[in-house]
């Protein structure tokens, strides 16, 4: 097992952790869970740069980076529902946006096509990791942060999408 992966199993690992101190009522949990939060966010840059740094780039880091990243993100989208911080039809719409880009991905893989992250993709992870820390921890304006990370979310998508429009084509399928 490479360090990347380490790296993400961790994060992966740190979801109960994070979830754990939101949900059962604790000295402090919310904020202590706002940190363990922000601390699996970050490894998710550090598993990419370690893997591709250390030429260690693996088909199970493949699989479980980004599983990893939707895991938390979705964990803290329940969470924070359950919690009645934030309605359920914006968890709803990130989510949905997280499956149906993986599932043009995985369609694309089918044809032979990598769609990699895009900087759109990635400004999304962060705007919406941003976002909720704010809720998380209650700050000023974190629900003006929850739009503005649904709106990337959907703009993201969008673009994904119709970047991929020939890849939707499927083979022998007449061409509209």
């Amino acid at each position: 097992m490479t360090l990347a992966t380490i790296v993400t199993t961790v994060r992966i690992l740190l979801i109960p952790v994070f979830m754990t101190l939101l949900l059962v009522k604790i000295p402090y949990g919310v904020f202590l869970a706002a940190g363990v939060f922000t601390l699996a966010a970050v490894t998710d840059g550090l598993d990419g740069y370690l893997a591709r740094s250390r030429n260690e780039v693996t088909q199970l880091g493949i699989l479980l980076d980004p599983l990893a990243d939707k895991l938390l993100i979705s964990a803290a989208l329940v969470s924070l529902v359950q919690l009645d911080r934030i309605s359920a039809w914006i968890a709803m719409l990130i989510l949905g946006r997280e499956f149906a880009v993986t599932g043009l991905r995985l369609v694309a893989a089918g044809e032979g096509v990598i769609i990699p992250a895009s900087k759109l993709g990635k400004l999304k992870t962060t705007t919406q990791i941003v976002a909720i820390v704010a809720v998380l921890i209650n700050l000023p304006g974190s629900q003006t942060m929850i739009w503005l990370a649904v709106a990337v979310t959907i703009w993201s998508g969008i673009d994904y999408f119709a970047k991929a429009a020939d890849v939707l084509q499927l083979k022998g399928s007449p061409k509209a």
